[in-house]
């Protein structure tokens, strides 16, 4: 995702504020951030360099309302629905699962999403070409790419037959690859449970 395509967007949706703001009559206009995570610096950093480029500057003419769930899933419907209630102008939602809570939350408010693997899948739009609804954003397809991953693996060791995969329930769009292989799965939710999820692999590689 280059970083002036998704600045463009934040601008599309900029374009709306002047007239929201005088509906809603707000001293200037708030974007809410959602994130599974931590603040991820050199998001936000780009993000604020970006907006400063359209004229638009954290403390003058616009001001941010951060939500970070520190890696617990379960609380991104709540921190969604906040911002909601704070009536922001609109919520930029990292990741897939943070795009599907904020939609949850607001059929009204622009959802602006980043990071997000399949959004088609996931329900969040109804095509790439034609999103409709509230939901606009940028995708990196992920799930598509980790089924080519694994067949170019494949290709480079054409006997291997049982490849191990990490990944997080929590998401939506994960998908295990279409190859002649099997792909046991071992599941972690937040950085605290990949130590017990390595673990596991490796007792389960020790079986072979």
């Amino acid at each position: 995702m280059r970083r002036r395509d998704f600045i463009t967007l934040l601008g599309g949706a900029a374009a709306a504020w002047p007239r929201m703001a005088q509906a809603q009559q707000p001293a200037i206009p708030v974007i809410g951030l959602l994130s599974p995570e931590s603040a991820t610096t050199g998001n936000i950093n780009g993000l604020h360099e970006g907006l400063r480029e359209l004229g638009y500057v954290e403390g003058q003419n616009i001001r941010f309302e951060y939500r970070w769930a520190e890696g617990r899933y379960e609380q991104l419907p709540d921190l969604a629905a906040g911002l909601v209630r704070l009536k922001v102008n609109v919520i930029v939602a990292f990741v897939t699962q943070a795009a599907l809570s904020a939609k949850s939350a607001t059929g009204t408010i622009p959802i602006v999403m980043v990071g997000v693997g399949d959004p088609v899948q996931a329900g969040l739009i109804a095509s790439l070409a034609h999103p409709g609804g509230n939901v606009t954003g940028t995708s990196s397809l992920s799930a598509e790419i980790v089924g080519k991953q694994f067949q170019l693996l494949k290709e480079i060791v054409p006997n291997v037959s049982r490849f191990a995969a990490i990944w997080n329930p929590a998401n939506p769009v994960w998908q295990a690859p279409r190859a002649s292989v099997r792909v046991p799965k071992f599941s972690g939710r937040r950085p605290d449970e990949f130590g017990s999820t390595k673990v596991r692999l490796t007792q389960a590689h020790s079986a072979l």
